[in-house]
């Protein structure tokens, strides 16, 4: 159950922080040697486990983007802390990563290790799941290049910063994203994520009290206000992103923007903002549009600040590295 809670917490979208062009050994036949069941036990793996527990393709898919958001996608918002380091995914912005994604790699790393021991990473684990949960819940196919390397380093107070939050304008956030090495548009495709997943009170308490937003639809802002009426108490009350869909990939988030029905701030700014505007009405309006972007942003999200033989391992646990690193 609490793995369920955790995932109740904004899927945003929020991309990379570092992004290079894949190194030579990224590519989509990388395992067809050394693990030529990568792809089939990663399938069958995530399944049932989506099968079980509907929240999985949004959690994975967030938990995707927080580590590739943090100075590559080199899985180090994995790493648990210990007695010498504060890892990333115990700094207080990460604090609700879903506990369903962390349980998907992990089940996934255990059967990959019984077929192929020390050969793929923990990175390309959770690429290759994020790219399968997504396609199984109605969302877009895209390729995933293969080769990454488990990054040495996890710190914690390098977060703060380098996220962005649930209440920013879009200067600020394609301040972020462009640095990283992504426009204006794809920053909309990728919040895109938004069409599954839920976000705690308060990530939009500011929109429903003291007072509710104007620009927010009234009758889901009495829902909503009924619904967290005592979040400050129980921290796990959520909702839903996309109040229509929730489970489904599809453009309704979009639609829903439209309609007063951004559920966070940093949603709603998407339709108000007049630089954004254009392309949600464009993916409100052609769902084939925006599947295809957000699949090329997907592609090009993935190969983000990728750690190769020389600054990366495979490690033989996804939580601990392989060498203790202080």
């Amino acid at each position: 159950m609490s793995s369920v809670i955790n995932v109740l917490f904004v899927v945003l979208v929020f991309v990379p922080s570092i992004y290079s062009a894949p190194p030579p050994n990224l590519t989509k036949d990388y395992y067809q040697k050394t693990c030529p069941d990568f792809n089939k036990i990663v399938r069958e793996t995530v399944t049932p486990k989506q099968g079980q527990q509907p929240t999985t393709a949004a959690g994975t898919l967030r938990l995707f983007f927080h580590d590739c958001f943090m100075e590559g996608c080199d899985a180090s918002v994995l790493i648990a802390t210990n007695s010498f380091n504060k890892a990333e995914r115990d700094d207080d912005l990460n604090e609700s990563l879903p506990g369903d994604a962390f349980d998907i790699v992990t089940r996934i790393k255990t059967a990959l290790e019984l077929s192929c021991p020390g050969v793929v990473s923990c990175a390309d684990i959770l690429a290759q799941a994020t790219r399968d949960l997504v396609t199984m819940v109605g969302g877009p196919f895209y390729e995933v290049k293969l080769g990454r390397k488990d990054g040495f380093e996890s710190k914690a107070h390098k977060v703060k910063g380098n996220l962005p939050l649930a209440n920013q304008s879009v200067p600020d956030m394609l301040s972020i994203f462009k640095k990283n090495g992504f426009t204006l548009k794809e920053l909309v495709a990728l919040s895109g994520g938004h069409t599954i997943g839920f976000s705690h009170c308060k990530e939009f308490s500011n929109r429903i009290f003291p007072k509710v937003d104007p620009e927010l639809n009234a009758k889901f802002a009495g829902v909503l206000k009924d619904l967290c009426k005592n979040f400050e108490t129980n921290k796990t009350m959520a909702a839903f992103l996309d109040p229509v869909t929730p489970g489904k990939f599809d453009n309704m988030y979009f639609k829903n923007l439209k309609r007063g029905l951004g559920l966070l701030a940093s949603d709603h700014i998407l339709f108000k903002d007049p630089s954004t505007r254009p392309f949600v009405e464009l993916y409100a309006n052609n769902q084939t549009a925006f599947f295809e972007d957000f699949a090329r942003a997907m592609e090009k999200l993935g190969t983000v600040g990728v750690k190769g033989e020389k600054d990366g391992e495979v490690r033989r646990r996804c939580d601990h590295f392989n060498k203790l690193n202080v």
